[in-house]
């Protein structure tokens, strides 16, 4: 931190900050952050909050469910690579996060490794929309699939630093309302550009400009974080976190409780899966358009929260329960409808009505995995079940990903099927879970 002067845009933030939570300077929670941090708490507040909306938004608009799914089928490229694009994005990012997190924390000023990451990401989309504008068939889709590659390595690099910097520049009891509020931007921003896209021509060109727009908002990300006061901090404990995660694998000796959430989640990766299936569905009948699916993307993200958030606080067993035979009744009858009722399928609202009601359930399946794995464990386990969690749901997403990749070769709704099948086998080992809450 380089000084304590006070810009004109710090004094309106701290004008903002002690208005939202009805402080002053000498009244201003600062927990489980240093002294020097807290004095610039305002202004890294709100530079928290605006790279991580101008990061979520472009995240949306680049999303591997809706807007690559449609564009490589626009492009023409071999239908099993849009299957690939979620465990890539996941898995590429998940698994090598451990090890990640071991060099970031050598650092002992991080947010330069979100900063890189956001740099890659940019470099990555306007990648994206080159090959949009230049390549069609094989060699789009190939293209699409090592750029994805390329930006799920950068993606893990920013998150593994934000979560650290958030905690390092922002007190507890004030970081959610960080995520709250770059989500609700971002969604409301998800909105926008589906009206966007609602007027825009036909053709490859408006997606180009699309990509290339989230870009330059991962730019801005960049250009914003790199402003935020960060304090240089410890650099113990960088050990390797893969070697680690693999030493821990003990706890699914030990824990037959854990044992059975990990299936029950392995087999639940589907609800995240199966969404850019109903979007190449969705384009091969050349029904509906990109816009329909933006707006479920953003209405979803808008409203699911606060209902999933009450029902995983009394049982997130039931919830995860719950969502498990949602989706895969949802699956189902897509599957169904497309086989015996095409004139409903190939109606502009039915797709993206499943594909918002998909999202909604993928909300739920997301929380009530995080809030039952934490109440689950206890003490320094949850480190543990984390690590050893991500390690093995990243290989089994790459995995999954190859079988439906295969299966969608020969149809889409046989792959949505087949991802609806493992819901029902995610509820039936969910209902066995202990309760923990």
């Amino acid at each position: 931190m380089t000084t304590t002067s006070e810009a004109p845009a710090d004094r309106l933030a701290a004008r903002l900050y002690d208005q939202l939570y009805d402080e002053d300077e000498d009244s201003r929670v600062c927990r489980d952050i240093s002294d020097e941090a807290c004095r610039v708490v305002p202004g890294n507040f709100f530079r928290n909050t605006l790279a991580q909306a101008a990061s979520k938004l472009g995240d949306a608009l680049i999303n591997p469910k809706t807007t690559l799914p449609w564009l490589l089928t626009s492009l023409q490229a071999p239908g099993w690579i849009a299957g690939l694009l979620v465990p890539i994005r996941e898995s590429g990012s998940m698994l090598p996060q451990l090890g990640i997190a071991a060099w970031v924390r050598r650092l002992p000023v991080r947010k330069w490794s979100y900063v890189g990451g956001a740099v890659a990401q940019a470099l990555v989309v306007i990648g994206l929309a080159l090959t949009a504008l230049t390549l069609t068939g094989a060699a789009a889709g190939y293209a699409v699939l090592g750029l994805v590659v390329v930006f799920s390595l950068a993606r893990g690099f920013s998150s593994v630093a934000s979560k650290d910097v958030l905690g390092k520049t922002v007190p507890k009891t004030r970081r959610g309302r960080v995520t709250g509020f770059a989500s609700s931007a971002a969604g409301l921003g998800t909105l926008v550009f589906a009206v966007v896209l609602w007027f825009s021509p036909d053709g490859d060109r408006p997606y180009a400009v699309l990509l290339g727009f989230a870009g330059l908002l991962w730019l801005v990300s960049a250009a914003v974080y790199s402003t935020i006061r960060e304090a240089p901090g410890a650099t113990e404990g960088g050990a390797n976190g893969l070697r680690e995660a693999f030493e821990r694998l003990s706890v699914l000796r030990d824990d037959a409780g854990f044992r059975r959430f990990l299936a029950a989640r392995a087999l639940l990766v589907g609800s995240g899966l199966a969404a850019p299936f109903l979007v190449v569905l969705a384009n091969q009948k050349a029904s509906t358009s990109l816009a329909y699916f933006f707006v479920a993307q953003g209405l979803s993200s808008l409203i699911s929260g606060p209902a999933w958030g009450a029902l995983a606080d009394r049982s997130s067993r039931r919830l995860l329960l719950l969502t498990a035979c949602g989706a895969g009744t949802l699956g189902s009858v897509v599957f169904l409808v497309d086989r015996w009722a095409p004139g409903i399928a190939s109606t502009a609202w039915f797709l993206p009505g499943a594909f918002f009601l998909l999202a909604l359930l993928h909300d739920g399946v997301r929380l009530a995995r995080k809030t039952y794995v934490v109440d689950l464990a206890g003490g320094n386990k949850r480190t543990d079940y984390v690590a050893v969690g991500n390690t093995l749901i990243g290989a089994f997403l790459l995995v999954v990903g190859g079988i439906t990749a295969v299966v969608q070769q020969f149809s889409t709704g046989a792959a949505i099927l087949l991802l609806s099948l493992a819901a029902f086998a995610a509820a039936w080992v969910a209902r066995r879970l202990p309760e923990v809450q």
